[in-house]
This record gives structure tokens, sequence and C-alpha cells, in this order.
């Protein structure tokens, strides 16, 4: 299980480096074995690894086994224990099915002897067929909204101090919530959320390896807010502390080619929550109102229980 809290610390060495540099240098992983990679994240005051790092960093081992002509078009994965982020993390891919269309690997995150994090990916050589998408909501345009940073110095004095400071956290991936309702209210909201979101720098494109690098930084990306929508219609936020929220598995789906240069949006909703979990789907659209990818999750979002002092 991982998380991205608001009450993350900003990481403490950035060496110069914007954080989209930085953050594909933790998915350009060290090779240390045939079939057996290693990645490292950011040194900070986190309790554990990002989830979305640890989805990418799984993908990008799982693509350095498999030819950039078939791209990968599916994965499923299962966060099995908190990632430590003082250590790096080793992945062990499994070379399941090399078809004549259809490339399967099976990959395994560890850290500490343990497995972390397990996912299948499957991938596909490009090929022609039947198509059709659903249509792109219609939403208020990424530029006529605020930019996180700006509204965490509009809101400073309505905000709790860890909510601002990871609002105005420069980031790899810039985000623009059509709404910010559920930040500064317990209000019960429609269970469905609308984001922009784009890389703050400069994302390879035009080639096929280009393509892996955006399918890895869309993995990353698509952990950030899929668990906040599960709360919407509980009034409720990750940030409370009487909750215990924590990734537990995630599944993406690609459809067309990504370019996270410029914005897309990410239409998620809830259509359920029970027995201490909430599920949530996703749909991201190009701007050309093309969806590139799908995506569900679900989360733990149960109640803390304290154990009383003896």
């Amino acid at each position: 299980m991982t998380s991205d809290s608001p009450n993350e610390d900003q990481e403490q060495e950035t060496g110069g480096r914007s954080p989209m540099e930085r953050l594909l240098d933790y998915l350009d992983l060290e090779k240390i074995e045939q079939n057996i990679y290693r990645g490292t994240g950011p040194k900070t005051g986190w309790q554990r690894v990002f989830g979305g790092q640890v989805i990418a960093q799984a993908l990008v081992s799982a693509q350095r086994t498999v030819e950039e002509e078939r791209p990968v078009h599916s994965l499923h994965g299962y966060f099995l224990r908190p990632g430590d982020p003082q250590v790096p993390i080793v992945y062990e891919v499994d070379r399941i099915r090399d078809g004549g269309s259809f490339t399967t690997r099976r990959v395994q995150g560890i850290q500490h002897g343990r497995p972390i994090f397990s996912m299948i990916a499957s991938f596909q050589l490009v090929q022609e067929g039947l198509a059709y998408e659903m249509p792109m909501p219609e939403v208020p345009a990424a530029e006529t909204l605020p930019s996180q940073a700006e509204l965490a110095e509009k809101f400073a004095e309505h905000i709790p101090e860890g909510l601002r400071r990871w609002l105005a956290r420069p980031r790899p991936i810039e985000l623009r919530l059509t709404s910010y309702e559920h930040f500064i209210s317990d209000k019960k909201l429609e269970p469905q959320q609308y984001c922009w979101l784009r890389a703050t720098g400069p994302v390879p494109t035009g080639s096929a390896a280009a393509q892996q690098v955006q399918a890895a930084l869309l993995a990353y990306a698509s952990d950030m807010t899929l668990l906040d929508t599960a709360l919407y219609p509980h009034g409720r936020k990750i940030s409370d502390p009487s909750l215990q929220v924590a990734s537990l598995d995630h599944a993406m789906w690609f459809h067309q080619d990504i370019d996270l240069n410029d914005w897309l949006l990410f239409a998620q909703d809830t259509p359920t929550s029970s027995g201490g979990r909430g599920m949530t789907r996703g749909m991201l659209f190009n701007m050309k109102g093309t969806l590139v990818a799908s995506c569900t999750q679900e989360g733990l979002i149960r109640p803390v229980v304290r154990k009383p002092k003896k």
C-alpha cells in the first residue's frame, strides 16, 4: 500500500534539476542482472513510497524486456506492503509469454527481501481494428483554472499548513482541478472529479521509445488523485487523521499515443464504496477529445482503530 498524502515534506536535495528531470532520472532504472532492475526515488520524510512511482518503475522494467514496437496496452498491479522510501526497490521481470501479437510480463517490486508490489503487463503490436470512444466531458479549460500554487496563496488562511505546503510544492506533473471544494469543506459531494494534468518540463515525443516514457509518466500521474474521489460522497479528506487511506490495486489501459507536454483531462468517478474500501475509475482525454487511457483503482478508506492505552 502506498500513498502521496498532503503531509509529505518536500524533497530535501534537488541538485539543481527540475522536478521533471528528477522524475525521468528515477524512471531510468539500473540494470543489475538479466531481467532484474533497481529503482530509486526521492529522499523525503514520507512514511512510504508514492504508489505512482512504483507503478511507473515496474512498467519501465517490463518495457526493458519488450521490443519498442510493442507498446503496453494494459497493466494490473497490487500494492502488497508499504514501500520504504529510504532504500532502492528491486524489480524482477518474468517473461511469461512472447506471442505473435501479444507479449506478457510479470513484475515484482522487492524491498528487504519481500515483495511490495506485483504487476502483470501486456504489450501488443500496433494493429488496426474496430474503433469507438466515449466523448470527452465538457469542463472549464485548464487555462481558466488557477494553479495549485496560486490556490495555496489564495486560501492560505483557510487550509491546514500541511495542505498549503503540498499545494505550493514544485512538481513534475501540474494539476488543475475544476473544483477545490473538498479541500475546504466537509460537505458530501457528488462522487466525481475532473482534473487537468500535464508535465512541467519537456517529455520525449515522436518515437516508439518516447511513447514508452510517456506511458510510464502517465502511470505515475494516474495515482495522484484517484483515491480522493472515493472520499467525496463521505465529506472526508485523505489528510483526515481518523482515516486509514492507501491504494490497494491499480489497473490501466492505454488506447492511443500520449503527449504529456499538453493538457490531459482526467475524468474520475466512484461507483461504490463498502467494506472499508472505495473503488474509483478514470478516463484520460487529450486536447483533441481523444480518449488516450483509462484506469481503475480500489483503495483502503477505513477508520483508524486506536488501541486503548494500558
